[in-house]
């Protein structure tokens, strides 16, 4: 079995650590792909491995020994049907309160021209901004240049002029929960090669292009949170959680029929609804109670599981709308929303929310890599899969991440460490 590590051009590793569940996909260069067309142009799925999410919680690592187990298998089932072995990866990020923030960096030019120099000055002085309260850089890209205040500037570089002005959009994240994500994918002995933004890479995999020209909001709506973002004029503008997701659905229906988690996840997945039909009064279904040793069912219907369900989804959306309100981005936007992620396929959800936020929404599906296996190209699959095209973003924005002491010591000195820790 071969050995490679992540990277553009190389096999990409990419893991979307969720609440419901893990997925590990292996990306490889496609050499039949002459094309070059498409979001994931030059790569296939070599591997695909999935399992339940355990000890994780709106993306939070709340259990280091039960997630690592899951992440575990999920990458050694994705290196098993692929036929290599994997150690640098990409991992989704929605963990640590993410903010997106925008602000202007601008650095003098002494040269009289603008050269690589000036450059870095303005991505180091752009970072620390972001980092000022002691928060974490995911994410940094520049909106637009200005060279003494004149706007519209494509490429500076090389262009004279005596200041030069970066509008910047930065998402940040808190200190701790990212060092356990850190933490959790070195000790299934990985290297985190980079950790990108949730919201972006849903959005990537089920948008186009000149969506994101127009303007578009992506919800991701998981088991344990929503992630929101938004793109105007082909730029990514905000980035945003809501912990509130299709789990807290489940749990409602636990509670309100006393039935347990398992059999009102099934009761969700099988009868969920947010469209009043007439047939719902009369549509029986058997379930049931908590704790009960007699083996006889209880009853509800169609109709009671809907007035369940909608008040959830009401907050769930008056929270989102909130969040675009307070951004000040939605205006920008357009009015399109996209909804996705394992939650969104609850029967009558995009008009459900097409008629709580007052805006026209589609519910999308990620746009498949070759070789990715159909039933696998449903919305709870978007983020994995978007973490490729993301990945490939690297060349058109300042993406960063803390480097972390032991990040990079590779195979060997993880194995060296694990053999000094076990003898």
């Amino acid at each position: 079995m071969a050995r490679e590590s992540s990277g553009t051009g190389d096999v990409l590793g990419l893991i979307d650590i969720g609440t419901s569940k893990v997925c590990c996909l292996i990306a490889v260069p496609n050499r039949d792909d002459r094309t070059g067309a498409g979001r994931n142009a030059g790569y296939r799925i070599a591997g695909i491995g999935h399992q339940r999410s355990r000890g994780i919680k709106a993306g939070i690592v709340v259990d280091l020994d039960e997630a690592e187990q899951a992440v575990r298998a999920s990458v050694a089932q994705a290196e098993r049907m692929a036929g290599v072995r994997i150690e640098e990866v990409i991992v989704g990020v929605g963990c640590g309160r993410m903010r997106s923030s925008h602000f202007a960096a601008r650095a003098d030019i002494a040269g009289g021209s603008v050269r690589d120099g000036d450059l870095n000055r303005l991505k180091a002085a752009g970072r620390a901004y972001a980092e000022r309260d002691g928060r974490l850089l995911l994410y940094l890209d520049r909106l637009a240049w200005r060279l003494d205040g004149v706007a519209g500037i494509r490429d500076p570089k090389g262009m004279a002029g005596r200041q030069l002005t970066a509008d910047l959009h930065a998402i940040t994240a808190d200190d701790a929960p990212l060092r356990n994500l850190v933490l959790l994918v070195e000790r299934c002995y990985l290297t985190l090669g980079r950790a990108i933004p949730s919201p972006l890479a849903s959005a990537l995999a089920v948008t186009s292009d000149e969506e994101r020209r127009l303007g578009i909001t992506c919800l991701d709506i998981g088991g344990g949170m929503t992630a929101i973002s938004v793109f105007a004029d082909g730029r990514f503008l905000l980035a945003d959680t809501v912990p509130v997701g299709g789990n807290h659905m489940t749990f409602d229906i636990s509670r309100e029929l006393r039935t347990p988690l398992a059999e009102a996840e099934r009761i969700k997945a099988l009868y969920g609804t947010l469209v009043a039909a007439r047939s719902d009064e009369h549509e029986v279904i058997t379930y049931p109670l908590t704790g009960e040793e007699e083996t006889g069912l209880h009853h509800t219907t169609k109709a009671r599981l809907r007035s369940i369900l909608q008040p959830r989804m009401e907050r769930l959306l008056a929270l989102v709308r909130e969040r675009l309100q307070r951004s000040g981005i939605a205006s920008h936007a357009g009015e399109r929303i996209v909804l996705t992620g394992g939650s969104s396929q609850l029967i009558g959800i995009g008009e459900f929310a097409a008629n709580a936020l007052a805006r026209p929404v589609r519910v999308s599906r990620p746009h498949p890599i070759a070789g990715m296996p159909a039933s696998s190209c449903s919305p709870a699959f978007s983020t994995v899969i978007g973490l490729a095209a993301a990945a490939q973003m690297e060349q058109s924005c300042w993406s960063s991440f803390p480097e972390y002491a032991g990040a990079q010591e590779g195979y060997l000195g993880r194995m060296g460490h694990w053999l000094r820790q076990s003898f």
